[in-house]
């Protein structure tokens, strides 16, 4: 069995966008959970597991200035690197296993579309709850979407952990106050449907 980071290489370096399902030509959704929280240009933002994610185009287009994308893979970065072309420079790119991420500053917003639910163990999810409770500043936001109790079972070949509302709040309970969750569904770029959980939270200032 490939470990993590050989997998989502492999993906990667064999598939194009439109031959995976997670695939968005405007994270609309993610965009609205962040003009919600109405930050300031300056804001410290990190995209987990932004693979080849447009989040990270869009974040710079409303001129967001400190942008941090983070992926396991570095094939997936180098694309977005290609895209962006010279305002890739304007960008902190991370090649890391979000489990043993240690950046060197906290951020004002963590987003992670689909990166959460791959974690099925309770090792690898305390991991990521104890990374994300000390790297978010008190009074901070993040936005997680994960595939819902209605959605897959698996993605990529890989098994998931399903969320409903519940159930996502109870896992950062501890950190985060929840302020919002929804569901949509997400069309493929194979025509099916997926159906995402995605809610937002704030960072607890005695949490």
């Amino acid at each position: 069995m490939k470990n993590r980071k050989d997998h989502w290489e492999t993906v990667y370096a064999t598939k194009r966008p439109d031959e995976v399902s997670w695939t968005q030509d405007v994270p609309q959704t993610s965009l609205d959970f962040i003009r919600s929280f109405n930050l300031p240009k300056t804001a410290s933002i990190i995209d987990v597991g932004g693979g080849d994610s447009k989040l990270a185009d869009f974040l710079l287009n409303e001129g967001f200035e400190n942008i941090t994308v983070l992926d396991i893979s570095a094939v997936a970065l180098d694309r977005v690197k290609a895209r962006l072309g010279e305002r890739a420079s304007r960008i902190r790119w991370v090649v890391q296993d979000v489990t043993a991420f240690e950046p060197a500053a906290a951020f004002d917003l963590w987003h992670d579309r689909a990166t959460f639910h791959f974690l099925t163990t309770e090792e690898q999810i305390s991991k990521y709850l104890d990374t994300i409770t000390r790297n978010v500043k008190k009074g901070g936001h993040a936005v997680i979407g994960t595939f819902s109790t209605s959605g897959p079972e698996k993605c990529s070949g890989l098994p998931i952990q399903q969320y409903n509302e519940e159930t996502l709040g109870q896992r950062l309970q501890a950190g985060f106050e929840k302020i919002k969750c929804i569901t949509e569904d997400h069309t493929t770029p194979f025509h099916t449907t997926q159906n995402f959980l995605f809610c937002s939270f704030r960072r607890k200032a005695n949490g």
